[in-house]
C-alpha cells in the first residue's frame, strides 16, 4: 500500500476530483483535506506508525486553499481556538 501511495506522490501534478465535491466552487475540498491532514498526522503519530500517506492530504490542500487561510487556521491552531474537529 505504501508503494502505491508512493507511486501517487510522484506522478502528483494537482489537486484531482473528487466526486464529494462536483461543483467548481472547491472551498469545501480545500477544508476537508485540510482536515484530513491534521487527522491522518494525529492518528500515525498516535501508532508510532511513518506519517507518509498523509502527504496525499498535504498536497491536495496545498494545491487547492489559499494560502492566507492555511496560516490562519495554522495560527488558530496553535491558538487552541481551530473550529474544525481534527
Amino acid at each position: 500500500m505504501a508503494d502505491d501511495i508512493e507511486a501517487k506522490l510522484r506522478r502528483y501534478r494537482t489537486a484531482p476530483f473528487d466526486s464529494r465535491f462536483p461543483n467548481q466552487n472547491q472551498t469545501k475540498n480545500c477544508w476537508q483535506n485540510y482536515l484530513d491532514f491534521h487527522r491522518c498526522q494525529k492518528a500515525m503519530a498516535a501508532k508510532g506508525a511513518d506519517a507518509g500517506p498523509c502527504q496525499w492530504y498535504f498536497r491536495v490542500y496545498k494545491s487547492l486553499c489559499p494560502t492566507s487561510w492555511v496560516t490562519t487556521w495554522d495560527e488558530y491552531r496553535e491558538e487552541g481556538t481551530f473550529p474544525g474537529k481534527i
